[in-house]
């Protein structure tokens, strides 16, 4: 059994901080504007849209700002390995971590390696649950764009955020890829469930249509 379970560190507290101040400096100027257009358009302030708006912007800026804050400051220790691409190797660091701490194999699921993997591909559950219900993206569609999206992010931070920051301070890692990929499959998954259950069936009518006599006209008869 796993004694010391990794907690989060300062700085994972210090991005998730900033993520929570740039979503309410975002949905504050963000929101008088929706509600002016609501209400002109349906005469009066729907909350589902507010709602969903809010929704999308608090993922996006918790997203951004766990995959690049805290920048590195002076003093902080630069990275070894920048680039990691070897598909699986998260498997292989398990297995690492476990001989270190001198762990049976049955502690896997306990491994700093096995969250920070779980982490990655939950981080992306959202956005394809987001691409079924809001953008009606289908499952190859979902794919490419949480692809696309985890691309975008691993290259920043294999160019130093484009060169803004001092230098390379996250791996690109090719596991990442796959596993941020993987979340928005499964979350496409869970959203394309949620709309089957939500949807009621339409019956099927018939619509019988009266019995009446046929007219005759007496005066075409002769």
């Amino acid at each position: 059994m796993i004694h010391n379970v990794p907690v989060m560190t300062n700085a994972q507290v210090t991005a998730l901080q900033y993520g929570l101040i740039g979503f309410f400096a975002l949905w504050a100027t963000a929101l008088i504007p929706q509600l002016i257009v609501l209400h002109a358009r349906h005469g009066r302030v729907r909350l589902r849209p507010v709602l969903t708006m809010a929704a999308v912007l608090l993922y996006a800026t918790m997203t951004l700002a766990v995959t690049f804050l805290p920048l590195p400051g002076p003093g902080v220790k630069r990275l070894s390995q920048t680039v990691q691409l070897h598909p699986f190797q998260w498997i292989t660091d398990i297995h690492t971590e476990l001989l270190k701490h001198g762990l049976p194999m049955a502690d896997w699921f306990a491994t700093q390696t096995f969250q920070q993997a779980t982490m990655n591909v939950l981080l992306f559950v959202p956005l394809g649950f987001f691409a079924r219900t809001l953008w009606k993206r289908g499952l190859i569609g979902t794919t490419l764009i949480g692809f696309t999206a985890s691309l975008l992010i691993e290259v920043t931070q294999l160019t130093a955020n484009f060169g803004t920051a001092p230098y390379v301070y996250r791996i690109f890692d090719v596991d990442d890829l796959l596993n941020n990929t993987g979340g928005a499959m499964l979350g496409w998954i869970a959203g394309a469930l949620l709309l089957s259950l939500v949807r009621k069936p339409v019956p099927s009518t018939v619509e019988l249509q009266p019995l009446g006599r046929e007219r005759v006209d007496l005066a075409q008869v002769r």
